[in-house]
């Protein structure tokens, strides 16, 4: 039997949906093809990306949660991109989340999301239109 180290077992307090809702209010609901996991080259689960939509706003919300270091000040971000538009980010020392949004009303996005694990960042995305709306 083999326990799980720290880094594999830690869990993180956070939704995709509550941290949207704590950086920017509103009732976040979870995208259609909206979700990616990322893992580290040993096979670690270092996090997941989400893609939110709010109907309300129209805005989308982009939530890297960690699954690695939670609670402690290391890398993540949150990237989106709108048609149209650049890459944006939410990217620094976070103890659970980066996050991002941005008005997405008739248009598509991408998204994408990065997590620290020891030396070298991990992430996962879509890099295709998608989510039109």
């Amino acid at each position: 039997m083999t326990l799980a180290s720290p880094a594999q077992a830690a869990t993180n307090p956070f939704t995709a949906a509550q941290a949207c809702n704590n950086d920017f209010g509103g009732s976040w609901a979870y995208a259609d093809d909206g979700h990616r996991s990322m893992y580290a080259p040993d096979g670690t689960k270092v996090g997941d990306v989400y893609l939110m939509y709010n109907g309300a706003s129209g805005y989308n919300c982009v939530a890297t949660l960690k699954r690695v270091a939670v609670g402690s000040t290391t890398g993540v971000s949150a990237g989106i991109r709108v048609e149209g538009g650049s890459w944006v980010e939410d990217s620094g020392n976070f103890k659970y989340y980066a996050a991002i949004q941005r008005s997405a009303a008739d248009k598509c996005v991408m998204y994408r999301g990065e997590v620290l694990y020891g030396t070298s960042w991990q992430g996962a995305g879509r890099s295709s239109w998608g989510n039109c709306g």
